[in-house]
């Protein structure tokens, strides 16, 4: 296992929207975003931690604005928080104007990662400390984001998920 690591640095993934990845209206397939952000997000969680890493859970996926045929799009992943053995991973998704050079963000995803050995049994990861004001935001929901996908998923009881009995407590 690595060493801590005090913050995470962005993993950047660059692609052209070409006609095969486009549908009947000439925006990229909803499918195909999803693949450039599990593999952009996979590389992050596993240079976080050193190891193999698979992906446990797409936690949340926007599709807030269409992207369209031969845009240029970048992917940014960064860890956003890791637990015993897995890590929350955030990518923000942005089209590029090729012509300013301006990116806007248009749409963004929260996955889950485990690391593995070589049996596939989970190993642990070496805790992360934010710096920016927006990991410490994104750290502090990771935990929030996290017991409500264990209660959803019968794995905790609401009872027991603190961090959510504290957002409506007064």
């Amino acid at each position: 296992m690595k060493s801590k690591t005090p913050s995470q640095s962005v993993t950047i993934n660059t692609e052209v929207v070409l006609p095969n990845d486009t549908n009947h209206v000439g925006n990229l397939f909803g499918g195909k975003l999803m693949q450039w952000v599990d593999i952009t997000a996979a590389i992050a969680a596993q240079r976080h931690c050193g190891r193999v890493v698979v992906t446990a859970a797409i936690n949340h996926v926007s599709f807030d604005n269409p992207i369209k045929q031969n845009s240029v799009v970048t992917l940014e992943a960064k860890v956003s928080r890791s637990f015993s053995s897995s890590m929350e991973v955030y990518v923000d998704v942005f089209v590029e104007n090729t012509t300013t050079g301006a990116k806007t963000k248009c749409n963004e995803a929260i996955l889950t990662f485990v690391a593995i050995d070589q049996n596939g049994s989970p190993l642990p990861v070496p805790p992360l400390a934010p710096e920016t004001e927006q990991e410490k935001k994104r750290f502090e929901g990771a935990l929030r984001r996290r017991q409500l996908s264990l209660v959803i998923a019968g794995r905790m009881k609401a009872a027991d998920a603190t961090e959510l009995k504290a957002l409506f407590a007064e």
